[in-house]
């Protein structure tokens, strides 16, 4: 029986181990733990990205002076946005220069043409790139970024002075497009609210009283593309006014106008001899019904406090009687009061 010598079994040991090293050096390091990846630095559809290909632009590595930064993650692309696209180890298929989102939300990919991108996120696009390009490719590694974002498209609407679609420069802001629109058409009191309605449907209401007036430039909101944003008009209804005025019949007025303004629209000069101590409204109310109201105009004026005033009602009969001779050196002044309240 042949006896065993360890001495004989020390060069195998060796090879064995020499074997050994180098297996463990040929190993990828990625290859060793792909669980510490976090989700975030990840291309859409894979686990670990390899380096690019040479002549292959890597994410992000078009010229900084160029690109927008976009602070969210959850921007939705839209229309007019530009993309950069890059499809790892595939320098066919990574364009050199950015993609524009075309009108109905897509982007033409090298090999497989069109795929819709609008109202997706940056990560949303490249998962739906990366499955379209899965037909030709085996684990497709994309990554879309945002280059610059395109510019806004608002409609404005009610009282300005130009309404209309107007094309602005990102970002725009609620005052930009009001602004655009060649400012506020007339108003009369407060300034109106502003309604912006966003292209998902949801509807903002804004104080332009606070905003434009107080100065209160938190109210300032932001305007996607494809927002519309509508100003109230003040509301118009005839009144007619008789009497000693220069131009008597029906006059306009706003809601909220009150009787001074009433008979300054009619319009009140010098020349006339009017008595305004004892104006007179006669107002017919829902039961059809006539009421008289007695107005002293003159007081009213004098003392300088017009919430006294009556505030007129859409049908009014206004009627402003003529004075004597004498009274009026004592109107003049109010008399020209009246005449500055009509712009």
């Amino acid at each position: 029986m042949e006896r065993f010598s360890p001495a004989a079994t020390r060069p195998a040991r060796s090879a064995i181990f020499a074997l050994l090293v180098v297996l463990a050096a040929g190993v990828p390091a990625g290859a060793q733990s792909t669980a510490a990846q976090p989700i975030g630095a990840q291309p859409a559809g894979v686990q670990a990205a390899p380096a690019p290909a040479a002549g292959v632009p890597a994410a992000g590595s078009f010229p900084a002076a160029e690109a927008t930064i976009e602070s969210s993650v959850d921007y939705r692309l839209r229309q007019g946005d530009e993309v950069t696209l890059t499809v790892f180890g595939e320098p066919t298929l990574t364009p050199p220069t950015p993609l524009r989102i075309m009108q109905g939300g897509a982007v033409t990919v090298p090999l497989v043409g069109n795929v819709q991108v609008g109202g997706l996120t940056t990560r949303q696009a490249s998962h739906a790139i990366a499955v379209r390009l899965r037909h030709y490719l085996r684990s497709p590694q994309v990554t879309v970024a945002i280059f610059t974002v395109g510019p806004v498209d608002a409609l404005i609407l009610g009282n300005v002075r130009t309404p209309g679609k107007y094309t602005l420069p990102p970002p725009a802001r609620l005052t930009d497009v009001i602004a655009a629109a060649g400012g506020l058409g007339p108003t009369d009191g407060d300034l109106p609210d502003a309604r912006v309605q966003a292209p998902d449907g949801t509807v903002t209401t804004v104080s332009l009283q606070k905003l434009l007036h107080d100065g209160d430039a938190s109210l300032n909101m932001s305007v996607a593309s494809g927002a519309t944003v509508y100003i109230k008009s003040p509301n118009t209804f005839n009144v007619r006014v008789l009497g000693a005025v220069d131009k008597p019949g029906d006059v306009s007025l706003h809601e909220g106008d009150d009787l001074a303004m009433a008979v300054a629209r009619a319009g009140t000069s010098t020349q006339q001899y009017v008595d305004l101590n004892h104006v007179t409204v006669t107002r017919v109310g829902p039961d059809g019904k006539s009421e008289v109201h007695n107005i002293n105009l003159y007081g009213i004026l004098k003392q300088g406090d017009r919430s006294q005033d009556l505030i007129m009602q859409k049908n009014d009969l206004v009627y402003v009687p003529r004075g004597a001779n004498h009274d009026l050196g004592g109107a003049a002044s109010v008399l020209l009061l009246l005449r500055a309240l009509v712009p």
